[in-house]
């Protein structure tokens, strides 16, 4: 467990958490799908159980995030690179450095893995003081819906990054309800 002081303690993810996790990411986001895409990422290879955080404050779940692992596909290999979604912080506890403190041992745990990089689709606004980047920068695609800036698809290199991994991003079937809902 991990204190990040004071904001919340983070901790992996535990079978106990599934049912509040669900809870806590459609009240998030306002939308079933995203608590269900947290079910159907869980229940794949991609699942990462190390990766999948929780953030508790006074023995109260408020937060949750997870990595997991997405395809990167070009002429010559497809390589498995992590994507981070979703973020999700209790509405209560919003604005509070919870979900900072989620990504940044998210980022940590990751790199500290030996993971090349991080993948997500986010707002322009939030994720560069992590450190993520245009993916374009990196000669990585994200295919991101009409109404989406450009800006919105990025990449955080980390320790081990790797310029020749590098593709357009193959999302598993997991995401399949969340790309439809958001059409």
């Amino acid at each position: 467990m991990r204190s990040t002081d004071h904001v919340a303690q983070i901790r992996p993810e535990s079978h106990d958490d599934y049912p509040v996790i669900h809870e806590l990411v459609r009240e998030a986001f306002g939308r079933e799908a995203v608590a269900e895409l947290v079910e159907r990422i869980r229940s794949s290879a991609n699942y990462v159980p190390e990766l999948a955080l929780v953030a508790t404050r006074d023995e109260a779940l408020v937060g949750h995030t997870m990595l997991s692992y997405v395809g990167l596909a070009n002429a010559e290999v497809r390589h498995r690179v992590l994507t981070l979604s979703p973020v999700s912080v209790a509405p209560g506890a919003q604005r509070q450095g919870i979900g900072s403190a989620l990504i940044t041992t998210a980022i940590e745990k990751a790199d500290q893995k030996g993971e090349p990089l991080i993948v997500l689709e986010g707002s322009p606004q939030y994720y560069p003081r992590f450190g993520f980047r245009p993916s374009i920068e990196f000669d990585i695609r994200i295919h991101l819906p009409d109404w989406a800036p450009e800006e919105a698809a990025m990449v955080l290199p980390l320790s081990r990054y790797d310029a020749s991994v590098r593709g357009d991003v193959v999302y598993p079937t997991a995401f399949d309800l969340v790309t439809a809902d958001r059409a």
